[in-house]
């Protein structure tokens, strides 16, 4: 099943569901994703069983939607600041040599050494996939930001006027609530454009950090339950009317070097990611970056990510900020 969230014609949240291909139809007093997803972890019942049993209301064009700018992300949370976009790297099985390419130093350095971006990537493929009841390795992780840096579906990632590259990152996320109790439960899984500035990154990993507090993008509908094995989809960057970067975009166990189980715990074994309530939308990583084959992204430019078992495409067109005067204040 597929769910996801678009505006009313007064400000309402409609909550919407359907199959794969199919049509889409309102879950009835649903009130939003998140209240949907609380209400279920309170109970101990699935998510499916809660939509059935509010039942549904009327048809709803989720193509129209989009084409008139009115997807929200696919969950929010009511204080922004309770919703936190985080993310892994070097977690699939291509993800090193790209990864790689844009942290070698200019001078040579022996052949034997590795960069720590290679070491990190070996350490996944020795230990990622761990044992039932054994600990993995832990990955790379980063913070973006909180529901405020979250675009929806159709909205413009804005890249700011400081940053020195705007890029796509193609990625599944993970979309999880935190119940009464600190438990994390799994919604399921997203579409989501890990924005992030290349350039930065690879003056010095040390910049990683930097690179990474930019918006993202996730939806438009989220897959309700587990992610498949194999996940086979397409990247691409439209400027005008031409594609100018097309390629397929994979992700799923069977083409990662860790589980999604092992990121997941090394996510949430931090007691500061299961305070009751709060919403995480945590990326998983890509091996397909446009920066690797040498684009260079302008403002207008078009994001779009498309795997047909996910639903509607992710579309997000590029904005650049205009430069901001910030200056400190004394109190």
């Amino acid at each position: 099943m597929l769910i996801s969230q678009i505006k009313g014609s007064n400000g309402e949240i409609i909550v919407s569901v359907r199959e794969p291909g199919g049509a889409a139809k309102a879950v009835k007093n649903a009130g939003s994703v998140y209240a949907l997803a609380t209400e279920a972890a309170k109970k101990g019942r699935s998510l499916v069983s809660v939509i059935e049993e509010h039942g549904y209301g009327d048809a709803v064009d989720l193509e129209k939607a989009y084409a008139e700018g009115r997807f929200l992300p696919p969950i929010t949370h009511p204080d922004a600041a309770h919703l936190h976009l985080t993310g892994t790297g070097l977690t699939h099985l291509g993800s090193a040599a790209t990864r790689d390419s844009m942290h070698k130093k200019t001078t040579e350095a022996a052949e034997e050494t590795l960069t720590d971006s290679m070491k990190m990537f070996k350490m996944g493929l020795e230990n990622g996939k761990p044992k039932a009841g054994e600990k993995g390795v832990q990955p790379e992780w980063f913070y973006k930001g909180n529901g405020h840096a979250a675009a929806a579906p159709g909205a413009p990632l804005v890249s700011p006027s400081f940053a020195l590259d705007g890029g796509e990152e193609p990625e599944m996320a993970g979309i999880y609530i935190i119940g009464e109790d600190g438990t994390p439960f799994r919604i399921g899984f997203a579409l989501s454009n890990e924005f992030s500035d290349h350039v930065t990154e690879r003056i010095n990993y040390l910049f990683l950090a930097h690179s990474k507090l930019r918006p993202a993008s996730f939806g438009p509908e989220i897959r309700i339950g587990v992610a498949p094995d194999d996940i086979r989809g397409t990247s691409r960057i439209k400027r005008g009317d031409k594609a100018i970067f097309e390629k397929p975009f994979l992700s799923g166990e069977a083409n990662m070097s860790h589980t999604f189980a092992n990121l997941e715990y090394h996510h949430f074994k931090y007691g500061l990611f299961r305070v009751p309530g709060d919403v995480h939308v945590h990326m998983f990583g890509t091996a397909t970056l446009s920066f690797a084959d040498g684009i260079k992204t302008e403002d207008g430019d078009v994001f779009e990510i498309e795997v047909a078992e996910f639903g509607l495409p992710l579309r997000n067109p590029l904005k650049v900020a205009s430069e901001e005067n910030i200056a400190v204040k004394q109190l």
